[in-house]
């Protein structure tokens, strides 16, 4: 992208602990004057990126750089006379991009895209020229990251730049890995810029990069932006956070000798291991002290232990545990459950005998890899695994062994929210809307996975309900969902869900049914909100009818009653059977003498039984009568919709059944429960009757009163 940039080495608040521990900080403007001092030997790489090349064999012992030699040959050649506001040869940005994927392990093809990737927006070079030159694959990732022109699209241009680079990470994840890395680079030189711009870039990278870069695994480029980022826009609690490590520094850090401790520990129990103390980041440290307070020694870094397999992870969590004293409220286990970014370890923490508390990270090697540079880390996603074996995963990228770009292919690197963002901005038309909407995606910074009842899986955001399930599952036909049920269990659409809950979405086959406003309060997806809203406008009178107020229950009452079939051995008594269980033939039923002298029949597992006994009420035998009709009520549990009781009443009658009275209460979150009491000719027809009940669309549940 087209940096603006100051020189480092002038800046007098430059700030060296946010460099990277133990590298060496390159000259960069001494390298772009070298790549200006005449052409290189054609057998060999240009002086300029030998950085460049030692990185990327360190990841790639076995790569081809010949493609690397031409594209720096034509990155430098375009941009020369190009100079960055600080007075650098504008070649040192691209260097500068490249060098940070190198050391990420980024394989060569997004190397080469790197270099190439201000050429298309910067310089005369077209996108044709690349094509034709370094191949489809290179020519995607290049005009992925290549902005849109501000003259087309005015104030639009920046949340355009990003549509049209997520679609293109979409298909290639790698444009992201170079987008990320040249903001990262613009970051770090970012001081001659006057004071409302930087701020301006600093918000758009919290809100939209960094989440990206999280989202992405790729946690050395996230922490180092987030620095950046905490520096400019808080500037007084970052100078806090800095005293606070400075003071630390001059202090003895107990981390070494607890970390020396665990490797004597690991060592006798015979497990191989790295045991390394890691500082924290800048933005890291100042979290801690808002949560905890005054800080510790130990509060300043955490200890990494890296191992050669999965299991020696868990013995090394059972030795510490057992060694240790553990804090388990700190245990996660992100191995057997990995985070939704790729990331796998375990966290623990332990104190120790001098009352230091230890936060405690352990990995594989390959998982730190992972941890640290993310999808970077995967190298190209789309090389065949027999090309991959050829290559040592070194030459993957090649343009020539690639599939076109341009077509529709499965990532097997995508992740769910990637696939979400894909969706909904197709449904986001207007670039303002887009742009806002994005930003509250990305910062929903947990994913859940549900299962679907079909055995499949839905990727949410954490903190979605049903509702965003629905359209997940759905799309445009979620606006006639009328409940689910999570985990078996029946539900209002409202309800969160979490990581592995099974969830049952109910559609309506009314097709004049769709959502209500308060939906939006629970849809956390935008593409559940977009979809809703848009409803919402093309029905503003259907958005009424769902949201009236509650009203009294209705009742309708025949004019039967009475004890039915049920005789008691008591003569002249009337006899009732009681509303609460509603026998029937052949239930087992006892009666007992009520004021009045009325006997209330009551099933023998009905709760009443036993309060009647309590109280010292008459026990009366009852039987039935050799004629089968009986009275029985039953209560049926729906969703609410338009015409239901009608079709609840026709599918009774249906039945040859009569209704003795019925009783509807107010709608509650979109629930409705009522409840008959019904005259049956026969009291073997009451299961067919309580089918016949349950098939009505919106009703989920038949019961007996």
């Amino acid at each position: 992208m087209s940096a603006e940039a100051t020189n480092p080495e002038a800046r007098p608040d430059a700030r060296p602990e946010l460099r990277r521990r133990g590298r060496t900080r390159l000259d960069l403007r001494r390298l772009g004057r070298a790549a200006l001092l005449g052409p290189t030997s054609r057998d060999r790489l240009p002086d300029a990126i030998g950085h460049v090349a030692e990185a990327h064999r360190a990841h790639h012992p076995d790569a081809d750089l010949s493609i690397l030699r031409r594209a720096y040959v034509l990155a430098e050649s375009s941009h020369r006379g190009q100079m960055r506001k600080s007075g650098e040869p504008y070649i040192t940005h691209p260097l500068a991009v490249t060098l940070i994927l190198a050391e990420l392990g980024a394989e060569t093809t997004t190397l080469t895209a790197s270099l190439l990737h201000d050429t298309v927006e910067d310089t005369e070079v077209t996108l044709e020229q690349v094509r034709e030159e370094f191949g489809d694959e290179v020519c995607f990732i290049v005009d992925g990251v290549t902005k849109v022109e501000k003259i087309d699209y005015g104030a639009a241009a920046e949340p355009e730049t990003f549509r049209k680079m997520l679609v293109a990470t979409g298909n290639d994840v790698r444009v992201m890995s170079i987008k990320l890395a040249d903001r990262l680079h613009n970051m770090r030189t970012l001081g001659v810029m006057r004071p409302d711009k930087q701020a301006r870039i600093a918000k758009v990278t919290r809100d939209v990069l960094i989440p990206l870069a999280e989202r992405l695994g790729v946690q050395a480029l996230k922490t180092e932006l987030e620095d950046l980022v905490f520096a400019i826009l808080h500037p007084e609690e970052y100078e806090h956070t800095r005293a606070l490590i400075a003071a630390h520094a001059g202090e003895r850090d107990p981390l070494p000798a607890i970390a020396e401790s665990v490797r004597v520990v690991l060592r006798e129990a015979g497990i191989h291991a790295e045991v390394l103390v890691r500082p924290r980041h800048f933005v890291s440290v100042h979290r801690i002290s808002r949560k905890r307070g005054e800080l510790r020694g130990s509060d300043f870094g955490r200890l990494l232990i890296l191992v050669g397999e999965n299991a020696d992870c868990y013995g090394v969590l059972g030795e510490l545990h057992t060694c240790f004293t553990p804090v388990v409220s700190e245990f996660k286990d992100f191995i057997a459950v990995p985070k939704f970014n790729l990331y796998q370890s375990l966290h623990t923490a332990f104190a120790t005998s001098g009352g230091h508390v230890a936060e405690v990270i352990v990995r594989t090697r390959q998982m730190h890899r992972v941890a640290e540079a993310g999808v970077v880390a995967l190298g190209n996603p789309y090389a065949t695994a027999a090309a991959v074996t050829a290559t040592a995963g070194a030459a993957a990228g090649s343009a020539e062994a690639c599939a076109d770009p341009y077509e529709e292919r499965v990532d097997p690197t995508r992740p769910g929210w990637l696939s979400r963002l894909l969706d909904w901005q197709q449904s986001a038309p207007d670039p303002d809307t887009f742009w806002s909407v994005l930003r509250a995606e990305l910062a929903q910074d947990r994913e859940i996975t549900v299962f679907r009842a079909d055995g499949g899986t839905l990727g949410l955001p954490g903190g979605a309900s049903c509702i965003d399930a629905a359209y997940a599952q759905h799309g445009e036909a979620a606006h006639g969902c009328i409940g689910a049920r999570v985990n078996g269990r029946l539900t209002s659409l409202t309800s969160r869900l979490s990581d592995g809950d099974t969830v049952q979405l109910l559609l309506a086959h009314d097709a004049s049914s769709g959502p209500s406003a308060d939906w939006l309060e629970h849809a956390h997806t935008p593409a559940a909100r977009i979809a809703i809203s848009s409803w919402l406008k093309a029905h503003p009178d259907g958005a009424a009818a769902t949201t009236t107020a509650a009203r009294a229950p209705l009742s309708v009452v025949g004019a039967r009653g009475g004890g039915g079939n049920a005789v008691a051995d008591l003569p002249d008594a009337t006899v009732r059977l009681a509303g609460c269980c509603t026998p029937v033939p052949p239930d087992a039923v006892a009666g007992f003498v009520v004021r009045g002298g009325a006997v209330t029949v009551h099933r023998v597992q009905c709760a009443a039984v036993a309060q009647m006994r309590s109280l010292g009420r008459t026990s009366v035998a009852v039987h039935w009568r050799a004629t089968a009709d009986c009275r029985v009520t039953l209560l049926a549990e729906s969703f609410g919709r338009p015409h239901l009781l009608a079709d609840l009443t026709e599918a009774i009658a249906r039945e040859g059944v009569e209704v003795v009275s019925a009783t509807v209460e107010p709608p509650v979150e979109q629930r409705v429960r009522h409840s008959y009491t019904l005259q049956l000719p026969d009291a073997t027809g009451l299961p067919a009757l309580m089918r016949a009940m349950r098939d009505v669309p919106g009703v989920y549940d038949v019961s007996r009163a």
